[in-house]
Parts: structure tokens; C-alpha cells; sequence
């Protein structure tokens, strides 16, 4: 009975704190807003960084930034398939040994950018994980695995 009523608690807690379409749609707009507007501040306000290596937190920063400025001509929020999920669970290596995820993804923000110049035009797409911590959805930085 202990086990149960621990599990309807557990089950209740998941649902009142997942994110809602509404958050998912805020989070989206204002990843959008800052992108291409160059706001490398509120772009680097996405990163949850604690527990993170120093070295992918600056290659995080570095991505997040690359290509601001440019067109994003969709960007939305997906679900992991079953391999994602286990790619996000398995220690990566990194510069100084290995570095697994501080926070269990649930989802990945796919971006697809629209760039144009003298030379053409071409388009890319990014994605990165999507995890939430305390009922915000955040991009969580790798640490040193535990």
C-alpha cells in the first residue's frame, strides 16, 4: 500500500510539473526573440550550469552563439526518440575524461536557420537537449559523470 500511494505521489508530482504547450510555446518565442536579435545574455539564460565541466560549458556558450543573427525559419521542441534517450544517458568524452548529462533530457529544441549571401543561400539545423529543473525548461550542460 506504502508503495502505491509513493507511486501515485511520484506520478502526480511528474504531471503538475511538466511543462505545458503554453511553456513549451514561451520557451520557443524567446529562444526565437534572443537568437536573432544577438542576445548572447538571454541566450546563455537557457544554460542550466550546475555541476557543468568548465570546457563544455564554453563550447555551450560557443555553439549557442554561432550563428545569431541569422533567420530562423523553424524552430520548435521534439520528442526524444529511444536512441536519443540512451545517447543522453552514456558518458561522452570530453577534453579532461568523460562527461555525461546534469539534468535527463525530455526533449531536444530542433533549429533549422535560413542563411543568404553574396554566394547563395543554404539552410542548417541544430538541435540540443531540453531538460526541466524546477518547472523551467532549461539546456543542460554536461559534467563530470557521478
Amino acid at each position: 500500500m506504502k508503495f502505491i500511494c509513493t507511486l501515485i505521489l511520484a506520478l502526480s508530482c511528474s504531471t503538475i510539473f511538466a511543462a505545458s504547450p503554453a511553456d513549451e510555446k514561451a520557451f520557443t518565442d524567446k529562444y526565437k526573440t534572443a537568437f536573432e536579435a544577438k542576445d548572447g545574455k538571454t541566450l546563455e539564460s537557457f544554460l542550466y550550469t550546475a555541476g557543468s565541466d568548465p570546457g563544455a560549458l564554453e563550447f555551450y556558450k560557443m555553439m549557442l552563439t554561432a550563428e545569431t543573427g541569422s533567420k530562423i525559419s523553424k524552430i520548435e521542441l521534439v520528442a526524444l526518440t529511444p536512441d536519443e534517450v540512451a545517447k543522453a544517458e552514456q558518458p561522452q568524452k570530453g577534453p579532461f575524461g568523460d562527461i555525461c548529462m546534469t539534468l535527463k533530457p525530455t526533449k531536444k529544441l530542433q533549429i533549422t536557420v535560413d542563411q543568404k549571401d553574396a554566394n547563395g543561400s543554404s539552410n542548417s539545423t541544430s538541435t540540443r537537449f531540453v531538460a526541466e529543473k524546477d518547472g523551467k525548461l532549461v539546456i543542460p550542460v554536461p559534467g563530470p559523470c557521478k
